[in-house]
């Protein structure tokens, strides 16, 4: 029927949205007639033809190559990105701005056409997944645990675990260290001199204390935050907004239990 719309629901993941996209175009779908939905949509459309699309990481891997070999590296980097962020249209609006940048004259150049919407959606996505990205790697605390392992806890608002993983691994080549998404329960484990890898459903573990050094270094970082600052000059709200309560969360500076800083010199 002419004007029929086909809603794709697919998983909620950048291999399962890109299966979703080959799909629709294995099946010659009109994009203006074709909705691509990550995980469950919460309301139905009237009229609208549904169908659950099976993730196949094959098929999204072509999908992958052809939209870095066609829109280039910076391109294709924004759309992965924007899929990790928590918006329900972030589906649609990937699949709409690659469809539009395949079929441009200058597909590398899709990103500044802001004044159409499902771009101008994917570029703001894109830049505040982005920006979650950069703050994680400036506010990360790393501690050693009692088997020498450096373990890190996040909880960042987007799914931007797979994006921190090579910063500290290029940083810390030769370390063994683990960083935990204790809203996601994921995490990247990177033996020492090899690479990283991601594991989703990690149950929660129990780590080991911290070993009895990195208690000190704590305790002496505390005290140094707490020494540095002028009480007359305290500004909570400034702070907030340089540091905000989600990452100081996961900032041992920022513990309320350990608050009190003892005369140590």
């Amino acid at each position: 029927m002419s004007g029929q719309i086909y809603v794709l629901q697919c998983e909620d993941s950048v291999e399962g949205v890109f299966t979703g996209m080959y799909e629709a175009y294995r099946r010659k779908l009109a994009p203006e007639h074709t909705v691509l939905v990550a995980g469950e949509e919460a309301n139905y459309r009237l009229f609208a033809q549904y169908e659950t699309i099976e993730t196949d990481y094959g098929k999204a891997e072509k999908v992958m190559r052809t939209l870095r070999s066609r829109l280039g590296e910076a391109v294709y980097g924004d759309l992965c990105i924007a899929l990790t962020t928590q918006d329900e249209q972030k589906a649609e609006a990937v699949y709409r701005t690659a469809a539009k940048g395949l079929a441009a004259k200058r597909p590398s150049y899709i990103m500044e056409d802001l004044a159409d919407p499902f771009v101008h959606h994917v570029f703001e996505l894109a830049r505040t997944a982005w920006n979650e990205v950069h703050r994680w790697k400036q506010f990360i605390r790393f501690k050693e645990l009692e088997n020498h392992i450096l373990l890190a806890q996040v909880g960042p608002q987007n799914d931007v675990l797979s994006y921190l993983a090579p910063h500290f691994s290029d940083r810390l080549p030769l370390e063994n260290f683990a960083i935990y998404d204790d809203i996601r329960d994921c995490m990247v484990l990177h033996p020492a001199g090899r690479d990283w890898y991601l594991v989703r459903g990690a149950g929660n573990p129990q780590w080991p204390d911290c070993c009895a050094k990195e208690a000190e270094y704590q305790e002496l970082f505390r005290y140094f935050c707490h020494k540095i600052g002028i009480k007359e000059r305290k500004n909570e709200r400034l702070q907030r907004q340089m540091a905000p309560l989600y990452f100081q969360n996961y900032m041992f500076e920022f513990d309320e239990k350990r608050e009190k800083h003892r005369d140590i010199l």
